[in-house]
């Protein structure tokens, strides 16, 4: 009888031991990271090359795949890789900002992939346009007042 209730005891004990165990998330699949989260351009003049580049790299266990980039705005264009990334491999997004615009510049792109860590990552842009100084480039805005006399 005792040596019943010990065999049932242990048997209980090994059970609960075993359901009460966490389930381990799973490990693996593709992991995205990038050089820099916001690419300065500080300040530019107008017409002047717009262009960056985001380093996209692969941490994962299996290929990162890309599958959008879209800017903020149809000023902000990016370019991005259309073929897999391999696991512990980099590759490089452009990014054109439209410079003929004056201004602050504060724009974002945001990268959709299939990465477990994120499927979703946002880069931004950001500095500040100044007028060019060649005026004679700029297109002249008509008056549409009456002279005065």
């Amino acid at each position: 009888m005792k040596n019943l209730f010990l065999s049932l005891a242990i048997a209980i004990f090994t059970v609960s031991g075993a359901l009460a165990q966490e389930a381990t998330p799973v490990s693996g699949g593709p992991e995205i990271s990038v050089n820099k989260d916001v690419h300065d351009y500080g300040t530019i003049k107008q017409g002047a090359n717009g262009s960056c580049e985001f380093e996209l790299t692969n941490n994962g266990s299996e290929p990162l795949i890309i599958s959008k980039a879209k800017g903020s705005c149809g000023c902000t264009v990016p370019e991005w890789p259309k073929e897999p990334i391999m696991p512990g491999k980099s590759a490089v997004m452009t990014v054109r900002y439209d410079t003929k615009r004056v201004g602050p510049i504060n724009k974002s792109v945001t990268i959709t992939s299939n990465a477990t860590n994120a499927s979703t990552k946002v880069v931004r842009i950001k500095g500040k346009v100044l007028a060019s100084e060649n005026t004679e480039d700029m297109p002249v805005k008509k008056s549409t007042m009456a002279p005065s006399n």
